[in-house]
C-alpha cells in the first residue's frame, strides 16, 4: 500500500501515486481546473461520478457531471477542502494548509481507533446521494477501492461517532469465536464464516437494519483481513467467495436503511468476488439490490435495466434468476407498461417451476415464496390500477407466508409491514378508506422500519390526503406518519421518500 493511502484508511477513495504525479494532475490542481480534476479522477481510477460524489462529501454526482462539462464550476474553500480529502491530495498540491489526514497513520485493525470514525467529509453522504436514470453506477463504472479503505470507511459511513457498545460487542463476541476457531485450522473459519452467512441472512431481517449492518461490518472486516493470513491461502477460494456473500448482506441492509451510496458499492464488491470466484449467483442478487435502490427511488426504468441485467447473467433454475424477473414485472408495472409487466410475469412464473427443490429457500435473504403467483404479483396489480386483484393477491400473501404465528415470532416484520402498505394502497384504490388505514397503522407498529416500508407509507399517506382530504381517518394515519419519521429523524437522519410512482 502507498504511503499515502495507509494515512487515510478512513476513506474510502484514495487516488493512486501514479496518477497524483501526473503531470496533467499536477497542471490541473496548481491551477485548480477541477473539471480536469474530475475528468482524470473518473477516467484514470473507473470511479463513476456517484463514488466520487460520495468520497467527496456533500455533492451528488449531477453536480460532478456539471463541473466536467464547463456547466458549474468550483470556488469555496470548503468545497475544495473536500475535494482534497475525498481523494488524498495533499494540501499543498491545491494551495490548501496540510490536511489532517497527511499525519501519521492509524492502524484500522484496531476498532477503537479514530479511524474507525466517520471522517467529516464523509457525514451524510449516503443519505444525499442522488442520482438521475443515466447517473446510476455500472458495473464498469465503480472504482477498484483498496480494500482496506473501503471497509474502515463502510464500518463509520452510517454511524455518526463510534459504533453503539451494545452492537460492537455483539460484533467481536462473534470474531473472537472465530479466532478460537482459526486457531485450530484455516478450514474451520473457512466453514464457519459460510455458516454465519446462512445466520445473517435467515436472522437480519428481523433485526434493526443499523444494528445488523454494524455487527455485520465488524465481521466483514475480520474476514477481510484474515484473508491476507497466508494460512488463508489453501480455502482462499471458499473465503473470498463468502466475503462476497457478506458484502451482499451488507448491501441489503444499506439499502433498508436508505444508505443508497453504501449499498452500490458493497453491491460492487459482492460483483467483484463473484467474477473472481466464476459464481454468477452471487452477483444476481447483488443486482436485484441494486435494481431494489432504483425502484424504491421511483426510477423503474433503471430498476428494470438492472434487473434484466442481473436476469441475463444468471440462469434458469437459480433462485436469483426468478427473483430480478419478477422485480423487472415490478418495474415494468411501476412504469405504466402492463404489456412488459405480464410478459416478465409469465417468465417468472415459468423460472419459479424449474427451480430444483434441493435449491429452494422459504426464508432468508436468498430465498423466494413459492406461490401461485410470483413474487411481487400484488404490488404489480396494485400500480396498474387492478385494485381489487391486488386485494386479493395481497391477501393471498399474508395468509400464506404471514401467518399469525409467524408475526408473532418476527420471522419478517419488514416483509410484513410492506404487505400490509399494499393492501392499504389496493384497498384505497377501492375506495375503502377504513381498511386502507387500518392496514397503514398496522405497518407502523414497528420500533424502526426499514426504509422501503417508510416510503410505502409516505406514499399511502399522500394517496389517502389526495383522495380522502377531508376524512378523520386520514389525518390520524397522516399523524402517525409523521410520529414514525419523526422518531426515527431523532435516531439517525431519516430516509427521504423517492418522488414518483411506487
Amino acid at each position: 500500500m502507498d504511503d499515502r493511502a495507509a494515512k487515510r484508511t478512513g476513506y474510502p477513495l484514495t487516488i493512486p501515486d501514479a496518477l497524483l504525479n501526473s503531470e496533467p494532475m499536477r497542471t490541473a490542481c496548481a491551477t485548480r481546473n477541477f473539471a480536469e480534476v474530475f475528468r482524470l479522477v473518473n477516467r484514470r481510477t473507473g470511479s463513476s461520478y456517484a463514488v466520487m460524489a460520495a468520497a467527496i462529501g456533500k455533492m451528488t454526482s449531477s453536480r460532478i457531471s456539471d463541473v466536467i462539462r464547463g456547466v458549474r464550476g468550483i470556488r469555496g474553500k470548503e468545497v475544495i477542502e473536500r475535494i482534497a480529502d475525498g481523494f488524498g491530495i495533499p494540501g499543498q498540491m491545491l494551495d490548501l494548509p496540510p490536511r489532517s489526514w497527511e499525519g501519521s497513520p492509524e492502524s484500522i485493525d484496531d476498532p477503537d481507533s479514530d479511524h474507525n470514525r466517520v471522517p467529516t467529509a464523509l457525514v451524510d453522504k449516503q443519505e444525499r446521494a442522488e442520482y438521475s436514470d443515466s447517473e446510476m453506477p455500472h458495473d464498469s463504472e465503480v472504482a477498484s477501492v483498496d480494500r482496506r479503505a473501503f471497509v474502515s470507511a463502510s464500518a463509520a459511513a452510517l454511524t455518526v461517532g463510534q459504533m453503539p457498545p451494545a452492537q460492537l460487542d455483539r460484533g467481536r463476541r462473534v470474531i473472537q469465536a472465530l479466532d478460537v476457531m482459526g486457531n485450530d485450522s484455516s478450514g474451520e473459519i473457512a466453514d464457519s464464516v459460510g455458516e454465519l452467512v446462512d445466520h445473517y441472512s435467515l436472522t437480519m431481517s428481523s433485526m434493526a437494519p443499523v444494528e445488523v449492518y454494524d455487527e455485520l461490518v465488524v465481521v466483514r472486516s475480520y474476514v477481510n483481513g484474515y484473508l491476507k493470513n497466508p494460512g488463508a491461502m489453501r480455502r482462499y477460494k471458499d473465503m473470498n467467495l463468502a466475503t462476497g456473500w457478506l458484502s451482499c448482506l451488507l448491501a441489503i441492509a444499506a439499502c433498508d436503511m436508505g444508505a443508497h451510496a453504501a449499498a452500490n458499492l458493497w453491491c460492487a464488491d459482492a460483483e467483484r468476488r463473484s467474477r473472481e470466484a466464476g459464481h454468477p449467483e452471487l452477483a444476481g442478487w447483488a443486482m436485484l439490490t441494486k435494481s431494489m435502490v432504483a425502484y424504491y427511488q421511483g426510477r423503474p426504468r433503471q430498476s428494470a435495466a438492472l434487473a434484466s441485467q442481473g436476469h441475463n447473467a444468471t440462469s434458469i433454475g437459480m433462485v436469483v434468476h426468478a427473483k430480478l424477473a419478477a422485480q423487472e414485472m415490478r418495474a415494468a408495472a411501476m412504469a405504466g407498461d402492463a404489456e412488459g409487466m405480464d410478459n416478465s410475469m409469465r417468465y417468472a412464473a415459468k423460472a419459479m417451476k424449474r427451480i430444483p427443490p434441493s435449491r429452494v429457500k422459504l426464508t432468508g435473504s436468498f430465498s423466494i415464496a413459492l406461490a401461485d403467483d410470483p413474487p411481487y404479483t400484488a404490488t404489480s396489480l396494485m400500480l396498474l390500477g387492478r385494485y381489487p386483484e391486488a386485494v386479493s393477491a395481497t391477501d393471498r400473501v399474508i395468509q400464506t407466508h404471514y401467518r399469525a404465528e409467524t408475526r408473532q415470532h418476527g420471522e419478517n416484520p419488514s416483509g410484513y409491514a410492506r404487505a400490509l402498505l399494499i393492501m392499504g394502497l389496493a384497498k384505497a384504490g377501492t375506495g375503502d378508506l377504513d381498511e386502507a388505514v387500518s392496514a397503514g397503522h398496522a405497518a407502523l407498529t414497528g420500533s424502526r422500519p426499514a426504509w422501503p416500508t417508510v416510503v410505502l407509507a409516505g406514499k399511502l399517506n399522500e394517496v389517502l390526503k389526495r383522495d380522502f382530504s377531508s376524512a378523520r381517518q386520514t389525518a390520524e394515519y397522516n399523524a402517525r406518519y409523521l410520529e414514525t419519521t419523526g422518531r426515527m429523524s431523532s435516531q439517525a437522519q431519516p430516509p427521504t421518500p423517492c418522488e414518483g410512482r411506487e
